[in-house]
């Protein structure tokens, strides 16, 4: 491991994409305003973007045996997360420490709900979308970049969205379904506008990615060359 340009392509590129979806749990507790005319949403879309790139690139360089792999890998380093934030909201606090019970609880506390549907949520639109982004290849024949990448946001990204919202804000108590179900939408039509948005950096990664990695070969998998 570790000896070629492709294994260390993937190494970095899935240590990168493991922790933007880490780190979009851990703040997915906070509402933010992505804009002034805009609904609030979580701000565990920020890291998006980058799972968005890095998926489509590595399910075009490394086929989709590998990117199943790094979602359940990735799945399971969520959890595990999961387990650390969790005893860390249980262990009772020190005197003189910054964050209080109640303080520290509430900016973690939440996050635990949101991490339940992130896993459920995440596990099931990466599926979704590697099979997607299949199924668009096949169709284009290879071409259209844009379709086969948007076209599989569209769908994964819609059962994503509604998930996480389900189970981390309205089954948690954090929110009521009307708001629940106001930030699944505002969330969902900002990845698509930001997947949108992504389409000429799509190109320039695959640009760089063709230089690097040289032509395609979805069946290789790092280590089992």
């Amino acid at each position: 491991m570790l000896r070629t340009r492709k294994e260390i392509a993937f190494m970095v590129m899935a240590g990168i994409f493991i922790t933007s979806a880490i780190v979009a749990e851990l703040i997915s507790a906070k509402l933010v305003y992505m804009g002034p005319y805009l609904a609030p949403m979580i701000a565990g879309i920020v890291p998006w973007p980058v799972v968005f790139l890095l998926t489509d690139v590595m399910n075009e360089y490394f086929g989709k045996q590998a990117v199943r792999r790094l979602s359940w890998i990735t799945t399971g380093l969520i959890a595990f997360c999961f387990i650390i934030v969790y005893c860390a909201v249980k262990l009772p606090t020190a005197e003189g420490s910054w964050l209080s019970d109640a303080e520290f609880a509430k900016a973690f506390g939440g996050s635990l709900w949101i991490m339940i549907g992130s896993i459920t949520a995440f596990i099931v639109s990466q599926l979704l979308d590697v099979q997607l982004f299949h199924f668009f290849n096949k169709l284009t024949k290879g071409k259209m970049i844009w379709l086969r990448s948007t076209g599989s946001t569209v769908f994964s990204q819609l059962v994503d969205s509604f998930i996480v919202a389900i189970i981390g804000l309205y089954l948690s108590g954090a929110y009521p379904l009307k708001m629940v179900l106001v930030l699944a939408i505002t969330g969902y039509l900002t990845k698509l506008v930001i997947a949108v948005c992504l389409t000429p950096l799509i190109y320039v990664m695959h640009y760089l990615a063709k230089r690097i990695l040289g032509e395609k070969h979805e069946h290789v998998i790092p280590g089992e060359e």
